[in-house]
């Protein structure tokens, strides 16, 4: 099931993002996985996730992103839930890619049975139609 936690920059999305990811570790049986662009979240995500820096793997665009996802998906079949922080600024701010990517991506975690939850900033007016029903407000 993908989610995005969308709104205007200062809105909480980080924050909501970062206290899913902690409750996500309570209750899961498998792993949880959160990436980021840059290293801001390291003392607020508890140890027990992986917190990986897409910077470091050079994820640099909407297609970068979607195949990242897709290994660490096809590399652990024990990921329950994953977290992105930043989607747009990953994608450079590419609105298309961004709808594309999306729409792909939840076929694909749709298909591992696995929670994804990216965080978009950006008015919810301006959100693309095709992506608009897996908004939820910060």
């Amino acid at each position: 099931m993908l989610k995005l936690i969308i709104g205007v920059k200062g809105t909480g999305k980080t924050k909501t993002l970062i206290n899913m990811v902690n409750s996500a570790l309570e209750v899961t049986k498998g792993d949880v996985v959160c990436m980021e662009k840059g290293t801001k979240l390291r003392y607020d995500i508890k140890p027990a996730a992986r917190l990986v820096n897409v910077d470091e793997y050079m994820v640099q665009d909407a297609e970068a992103l979607y195949g990242f996802v897709a290994g660490i998906l096809a590399s652990n079949h024990d990921v329950t839930d994953l977290f992105i922080d930043g989607t747009l600024k990953i994608c450079n701010h590419d609105i298309a890619a961004f709808e594309k990517m999306t729409d792909r991506l939840a076929r694909l975690v749709e298909k591992a049975g696995v929670n994804l939850t990216m965080t978009v900033s950006m008015a919810e007016g301006d959100l693309p139609a095709s992506v608009r029903a897996l908004a939820v407000s910060a």
